[in-house]
């Protein structure tokens, strides 16, 4: 089994209500995550609002974030950027802070095709000291990991594994075959609500959004997926995909999909006291009252109040 496992949070990026980094509820956060039983911790991903943070502020979450784990668990580094050469820079400030791992997307803006893809990770993961993930989002990237270039990537050890939030489920089933005798790649599904399907299928870790409100509920889910208990992994599934319906909370049309979501999240952390803001950054908008009321109702219905 890959040292990178089991359940690893995208971390959120809590704020002030003045619209500040909030660096005691990052810490916070980190701890109820720690606490929670986790295997690791994903740092500067697209659910910590990375593309909204400015670069000084990308260096203040990691290092809080870092200070805030102590080492209790492996800190994963996304390094979000546009192309080859602006990763490579984005890795050297970041991975100079610490990390254990650097979780990197395909180029986006410009359009790569296949071949120029796969010179962007070879390039990157011979320029860094610490294992290479690749991040499949083509939601943001527009482009989808190519599947040849993957396996083959995997298979030569040039790729520590995929963080896939593609939505492929037959793509993501495929990788999943054609890499399965190496011990050291790891696949993560970032899917909240039918994970139990990605483990069957040989998974070796989910990356939730939602395990940042109930890490102790995903972490059950993969320990009854290791232990075989497949009916106890359903169950626990099941409750976590009624736990995601907090993401319906917001008024359609008034907040952004991706606010409504990540903003759902941190309501929750909120009402649970974990953090003191539902605040987003500019120019997404938070939860309002009549909003939270509904996030509250789903997570106390659900155990976590």
């Amino acid at each position: 089994m890959s040292e990178f496992h089991g359940i690893i949070p995208p971390l959120l990026t809590p704020r002030t209500e003045r619209g500040e980094l909030d660096f005691e509820g990052i810490s916070a956060l980190v701890d109820h995550l720690v606490e929670g039983g986790v295997q690791g911790i994903f740092a500067l991903g697209s659910s910590g609002e990375v593309p909204y943070l400015t670069s000084s502020e990308r260096e203040q979450v990691l290092r809080t974030a870092l200070d805030a784990t102590q080492g209790r668990v492996p800190v994963l580094v996304g390094i979000s950027e546009q192309s080859t050469n602006r990763v490579l820079d984005e890795a050297e400030r970041l991975l100079s802070i610490g990390g254990d791992a650097a979780v990197v997307t395909t180029p986006f803006y410009a359009l790569s095709d296949a071949g120029e893809i796969e010179q962007h990770f070879r390039t990157v993961a011979e320029r860094v000291d610490v294992p290479v993930f690749a991040y499949d989002i083509p939601v943001r990237t527009h482009s989808k990991l190519p599947h040849e270039v993957t396996v083959r990537l995997a298979h030569e050890g040039i790729l520590a594994g995929v963080k896939d939030s593609s939505a492929d489920d037959v793509a993501f089933r495929r990788l999943l075959l054609q890499t399965r005798d190496l011990n050291e790649f790891a696949v993560f599904t970032g899917h909240e609500a039918v994970a139990d399907g990605a483990l069957l299928g040989g998974a070796a870790g989910i990356v939730p959004g939602l395990g940042n409100v109930d890490p102790a509920g995903y972490v059950r889910l993969y320990n009854a997926a290791q232990s075989g208990d497949w009916a106890a992994a359903a169950s626990e599934q099941d409750r976590l995909a009624r736990l995601f319906e907090i993401t319906s909370a917001a008024t359609p049309g008034r907040v952004s999909p991706g606010a409504a979501g990540l903003g759902a999240f941190k309501t929750a952390l909120q009402v649970m006291g974990v953090i003191g803001s539902n605040r987003m950054t500019e120019p997404m908008l938070a939860l309002n009252d009549a909003e939270a009321r509904r996030v509250r109702e789903v997570i106390s219905a659900e155990g976590l109040l």
